[in-house]
């Protein structure tokens, strides 16, 4: 019954998806730019071995990586600026033209070395996509479920991109060469860059955009807001190891078929098909997820099936069995980004989100070039069996000293969904993009007024907005009674929007239990977005038009 009632929740979000053009329309553009990404990945890596073995596809991944680690976080901070969608589709098209140039020059015999620098420049474009896009998502969804059923969804264009974007390129490079493969992952590149030029959302109106200057300092704000909000740090932290066990895969998904299976270009092919297969799976699978309350835990599974993928692959070096095991790691790769891309923007400010994300990938770049470069070494050092065995056991070890931790962190969530949940139901707050609703809910203090206990008196100064969780109160204007109100429903937002003392009395009728919120709070979600001030001005007026309190001469 638990798992019939998560299929309706995630049916009911998904509908909300859908209903949302800009939402549909960021997704769409994730999907393509994925799966051009896997496209650019299988054929890039096909071109390095036959040119040079498996030194050659880390070297070349490295060389892709290193630069993007130190261009994201400056990217970042420059962005927000112009907008995360223009970022976006600026990205997008730089990427799409620096591939579409390498196809050129392979397809022309040109120097690889051209074609290499074509491919760190479409990197250090994409190394920027997936943070802002990250960052993006929240100002487009209205709650936790929206947000939850985005990541799972662009989970899933993860998963099918990465199947999809491996098999075209296998195909293609079969039928006219590794040229039509990145031909095929230039066109992705640019088609995605088309959905986000104009993007229709609404930008946060009381953000300052802060002077040039300041970009250094804001380079590295999302590296200081990692280790401010810890929780958020330790579910990218632990990320950090999986992206370390893709740099060792991005390696392995070349070697381990030409020396260890025997299978060649096609095994290349096929085991990079296992992962996206299995990440479909996953990504299918997480769709009970939805409304689940375990995200933390989640990813923290995901993180350990890829090192467990890893290292039983060098035990048991057998087609089948590898196969199987590389459908594990991307069921594992489907986990880990429902909880990556879901929790972190619950857990830091909205403002610094996009900057905690672009640090992340930057550090991302960063443990995937390590990977990269260490694997090969490793290989050399232990054979490709040792090298497998080794090299899975840190993202395992690591989810295994966290676990206690993770479980925390899931609890404070479910926590404040219960917060949100309250909050929803207030006309004000309704239309708040989820970013500014969970700030609120953090900020959130519950109170309880016992029978005849005023919450405030006519003329006192307003210092906090309430919402009624449980009870009824009475609004008391000039000594008379001249409204009652119950769960659901709002008082306070007349001193805090016009800037006035409080018109009226409020008086518990019966027990209360009341949600608060601080009035510099209220004003900063409110005021920040059209929407929810053109409902508190409707709100305030019609309650003035219902009790005007006279003069205090009168």
């Amino acid at each position: 019954m638990r798992v019939l009632r998560r299929f309706g929740d995630s049916r009911q979000a998904f509908a909300s998806v859908r209903r949302n053009p800009a939402l549909r329309r960021a997704l769409l553009a994730f999907g393509c730019a994925w799966t051009a990404e896997w496209a650019f990945t299988v054929a890039l890596g096909v071109v390095a071995f036959r040119n040079g073995g498996a030194t050659a596809v880390g070297v070349v991944a490295f060389a892709r990586m290193a630069p993007a680690a130190l261009l994201a976080p400056t990217s970042i901070a420059v962005a927000d600026r112009f907008g995360r969608d223009t970022l976006l589709a600026f990205a997008s098209f730089v990427r799409g033209g620096a591939i579409a140039a390498a196809t050129v020059l392979l397809a022309t015999a040109a120097p690889l070395l051209a074609v290499y620098a074509c491919a760190v420049v479409a990197t250090a474009a994409f190394i920027v996509f997936r943070p802002a896009h990250s960052a993006l998502l929240p100002a487009l969804c209205s709650d936790p479920l929206e947000l939850t059923s985005a990541n799972v969804v662009r989970g899933l264009l993860d998963s099918v991109g990465t199947l999809l974007g491996s098999l075209a390129a296998a195909a293609l490079i079969a039928l006219s060469g590794t040229a039509a493969a990145l031909a095929f992952a230039a066109v992705l590149s640019l088609g995605a860059g088309v959905l986000l030029v104009h993007l229709p959302y609404e930008h946060p109106q009381h953000r300052a955009e802060p002077a040039w200057p300041r970009i250094g300092a804001e380079t590295t704000a999302g590296f200081r807001a990692m280790w401010r909000h810890r929780d958020a740090g330790l579910l990218l932290g632990l990320a950090l190891a999986q992206t370390f066990t893709r740099g060792c895969l991005n390696v392995f998904l070349v070697v381990v078929p030409f020396e260890l299976l025997h299978t060649g270009q096609t095994g290349v092919a096929l085991m990079t098909a296992a992962v996206g297969a299995g990440a479909v799976a996953g990504s299918v699978g997480a769709f009970v997820l939805v409304s689940g309350r375990r995200l933390a835990v989640i990813e923290g599974i995901g993180v350990a099936l890829w090192g467990i993928s890893i290292s039983l692959s060098g035990v048991l070096p057998y087609v089948p069995t590898v196969l199987g095991l590389m459908c594990l790691l991307g069921i594992g790769n489907a986990l880990v980004d429902v909880g990556l891309f879901t929790l972190p923007a619950r857990l830091v400010p909205y403002e610094l989100l996009a900057s905690v994300f672009g640090a992340f990938e930057s550090l991302a770049a960063v443990t995937v070039a390590m990977g990269s470069l260490i694997t090969p070494l490793a290989i050399a050092l232990l054979g490709t069996r040792g090298a497998l065995v080794v090299l899975g056991i840190p993202a395992f070890a690591l989810v295994v000293v966290a676990w206690r931790r993770l479980r925390d962190i899931d609890g404070s969530v479910v926590h404040r969904d219960r917060e949100i949940a309250v909050l929803r139901r207030v006309s004000i707050l309704r239309p708040l993009p989820i970013p500014s609703i969970d700030a609120l809910a953090a900020s959130v203090e519950i109170m309880s007024v016992a029978a005849g206990v005023e919450v405030f008196r006519q003329g006192d100064s307003g210092d906090r907005f309430y919402v009624i969780e449980e009870g009824d109160a009475e609004v008391v204007g000039d000594g008379r009674v001249v409204s009652t109100l119950g769960p659901g429903e709002c008082f306070g937002e007349i001193a805090l929007v016009r800037d006035a003392p409080r018109t009226a009395t409020v008086r518990a009728r019966t027990p209360l239990r009341l949600a608060s919120v601080a009035r510099a709070a209220f004003l900063l979600a409110v005021d920040g977005f059209s929407a929810s001030a053109r409902e508190a001005d409707v709100l305030v007026r019609d309650r003035l038009a219902g009790f005007t309190p006279r003069p205090p001469n009168a």
